[in-house]
């Protein structure tokens, strides 16, 4: 690999790592800023917001906006316990006590 073709891949990493680190600054995405974030693809996030599953903004009836906070927290729900998570022994000891 040449010189030149090393500095060329070095400086489109690191503008692909600022484009990312900007993502994370802003707290209202675009469409297509919410696909990279989420890391979808355009027909899938098209078909979450069609089906009202992800919360989403469309202030003139056309183009789809999201906060990122409220993407964090879709994400985060459906939360899976591990066996040695204290939250789980807690119900796990509410469940028994019911019996």
């Amino acid at each position: 690999m040449t010189d030149n073709a090393q500095i060329l891949e070095k400086l489109t990493e690191i503008a692909s790592k600022l484009d990312e680190q900007n993502l994370l600054q802003k707290t209202v995405l675009n469409f297509n800023e919410a696909c990279k974030y989420l890391d979808v693809s355009p027909s899938h996030l098209y078909k979450l917001t069609s089906t009202k599953q992800v919360p989403h903004f469309c202030p003139q009836g056309k183009k789809l906006y999201f906060k990122r906070m409220e993407l964090d927290n879709w994400l985060q729900r459906n939360r899976q316990a591990t066996p040695d998570d204290p939250e789980s022994d807690a119900s796990d000891l509410v469940i028994r006590g019911r019996k």
